[in-house]
This record gives structure tokens, C-alpha cells and sequence, in this order.
């Protein structure tokens, strides 16, 4: 297992005036699995690629265990990259391309075909070595790609969108098995994902990087729980945050006086509260009045948006719990205190 650590990494393309990544620092702990959580063209992969060795850093310095690899070729650094289109090679088998970087490294025939059996059972394809890539469901493809990187015992796993090109279903299914692979060899992983649902699915840590700049770098509930400001809010579909000043654990605001946690930050902020912290019912402290203004059916839940006096609040409830409430209708709702959080900035 590895420990990589990205020290104040910048990368600034010919023909450019901003970076595309600006100082990146972040620590990843050996045998865990980070996310590299961004919109397009954020860095992310530009991150990937500089760790692979596949991109020079314009500054910054890349080290495993303490060792730097910026002088290291890509060959050398005991990083193996699967990518997006998972370059499988067409005219081999399963079998060939999954044993490809052993037969790289002269390993004895026998060695690399008990290898390779073993690297397909473990990604659950144990009779599809002598298949082509082309005869292959894009789910297939991609157990082959990850068996053909596994199998060389990388120090360090890249994936990059590792699930962007799998229908729903199968997006689910190989979230589990890449899951349970990284947690079983203990390979410290780093992926890149533009979904945020994917990324607190599968990841131990989310590193958030906006313009290319980490924004909030934590485990994943610290995002819906603790957002580092409103973009990062935003950006994890919070959509309730309202100016206002806190203070001897109160805040005031478009909702009135509300009751907040204990160790709330003190001054003017922005208070946000996800939607589904968003309660029904009347409450001893933060009940609120509000009409429905709107319904919105989402299977699983139903999205309501309210009018709290001026305010539009959104909450997200499960359907059981709002049968009968329409538009129009007036409700009380309540904000559990816990469920408040105070980021700074104002609007």
C-alpha cells in the first residue's frame, strides 16, 4: 500500500493565462479510495495524467511513501491508469489483453496464465478468455480493463470516469465489484467522477475541485452536513441556503429566528439545511408556516417547494409522509436544529 501526496501541484498549459490546476495539495492515505470530484475541465484528469507521469507539472512536487516520482518514467512508478474508452486491444483475446503487461515484464507463460485466470474469477468473468473486446457488452470491457491493470500489483490505481459509460444497472453493479476489489488488495485508488452521487457512493474521501482549485476536501457526508461555502452546497444539490447573523446560538434570517446546534459559527453568515432534513409536522423549536407552491413526484420521494412568507424553501420527503398535500395547501414544517449548518459568506 501506498501514501501519495500532491504538494502545492500546478499545471498551466502553453497558450494559457489561469492554470488548469492552481496549488493542489492533498494527502491520500495508503489502501484508500479518494474521488477527484469536479464539472469538465476542472483538473481532475489533468491531476491523473500528472501522477501517471503522462503530464510534467509546470510546479509542485508528487510523492509515494515520502519519494518523489517526478523524475521516475511513467514505467516506473508502479502506477497503472484505466481509461475512460478502456484501450483494450482489439485484435487479442480476453485472455491476451488482460496478461499483456506480464508477458511487458517477461514473466514465464505458466505464471502469466494462472495470473490471469485468477484476475478474471476475481472480476466474475472466469469463461470469457478467449473472447474478443468486440464481443463484449461495454460492462465486460471494462472487467477486462481493470483485470488487465489489477494484474500487475499496482502501487497505485487511476481510474478514470470509471462507470460514465455504463447504463444504470451495470453502473451499480461495478461500483460494487470495484468496491470490493480496492477494499480486498487494499491498492491506494484514486478516480475521477464528474457525478457526486458516485463519488460518496464509492469513495473513503472526496477531493472537490472547482476552476481548478480544491474546494473541500473530507469524508463524504461532510459535503451534505458541513459544505465548505454555498458553491460546494450547490454543487451537492443544497439548494436552501439564506443569508443572516448568528449568534448565543440563534439565527436570524428570511426564516425568522431559528434555534441552531450547539457551536454554530457565530456572526453574518449563510445558513443552509438540506432538503431532506426538511421535517413535516410542528415541532418545539423551528416550526415554520409555508404554503406548497409545487409537487414533484421523483418515485422513491417527492420534492415539495414551499413559500415560507417571502422564502422559497425545498424540501424532499418520502412519499407516504406528503400523501394528500397539494399545491396551495398550508402546512407546518420544522428544521431540526442538528440539521443547520452556518458556512461564511454573504448575499
Amino acid at each position: 500500500m501506498t501514501r501519495v501526496l500532491l504538494s502545492e501541484l500546478t499545471k498551466t498549459y502553453p497558450g494559457t493565462a489561469a492554470p488548469a490546476l492552481d496549488r493542489l495539495t492533498l494527502d491520500v492515505p495508503s489502501g484508500e479510495l479518494i474521488a477527484l470530484l469536479g464539472p469538465s475541465g476542472c483538473g481532475k484528469t489533468t491531476t491523473m495524467k500528472m501522477i501517471a507521469g503522462l503530464l510534467e507539472p509546470t510546479s509542485g512536487d508528487i510523492t509515494f511513501d515520502g519519494r518523489s516520482i517526478l523524475w521516475e518514467k511513467p514505467e516506473n512508478r508502479g502506477v497503472v491508469m484505466v481509461f475512460q474508452n478502456y484501450l483494450l486491444f482489439p485484435y487479442m483475446s480476453v485472455a491476451d489483453n488482460v496478461g499483456f503487461g506480464l508477458r511487458m515484464r517477461k514473466v514465464p507463460k505458466d505464471q502469466i496464465a494462472a495470473r490471469v485466470t485468477e484476475m478474471l474469477a476475481l472480476v466474475k468473468l472466469p469463461d470469457l478468455g478467449r473472447r474478443r473486446p468486440s464481443e463484449l457488452s461495454g460492462g465486460q470491457q471494462q472487467r477486462v480493463a481493470l483485470a488487465r491493470a489489477l494484474i500487475v500489483q499496482p502501487k497505485v490505481l487511476l481510474l478514470d470516469e470509471p462507470l460514465s459509460n455504463l447504463d444504470a444497472h451495470l453502473r451499480i453493479e461495478m461500483r460494487d465489484l470495484i468496491r470490493g476489489i480496492q477494499k480486498d488488495l487494499g491498492i491506494t485508488t484514486i478516480f475521477v467522477t464528474h457525478d457526486h452521487e458516485e463519488a460518496v457512493v464509492l469513495a473513503d474521501r472526496v477531493a472537490l475541485i472547482l476552476n481548478g482549485q480544491l474546494r473541500q476536501y473530507e469524508v463524504p457526508d461532510a459535503f451534505y452536513r458541513r459544505p465548505a461555502d454555498a458553491e460546494v452546497a450547490a454543487f451537492f444539490g443544497g439548494k436552501n441556503v439564506l443569508p443572516g447573523v448568528s449568534a448565543h446560538g440563534t439565527f436570524d434570517g428570511p426564516l425568522g429566528r431559528l434555534t441552531l446546534p450547539d457551536g454554530a459559527r457565530p456572526g453574518p453568515g449563510l445558513l443552509t439545511f438540506r432538503p431532506e432534513s426538511v421535517r413535516i409536522g410542528p415541532a418545539p423549536v423551528n416550526a415554520l408556516k409555508a404554503r406548497v407552491s409545487e409537487r414533484l413526484y421523483l418515485g422513491s420521494r417527492t420534492r415539495l417547494r414551499l413559500t415560507v412568507g417571502e422564502t422559497v424553501v425545498d424540501a424532499v420527503l418520502s412519499p407516504d409522509l406528503v400523501e394528500g398535500i397539494r399545491p396551495g395547501d398550508e402546512i407546518t414544517i420544522n428544521l431540526p436544529p442538528g440539521s443547520l449548518w452556518i458556512m461564511a459568506g454573504t448575499r
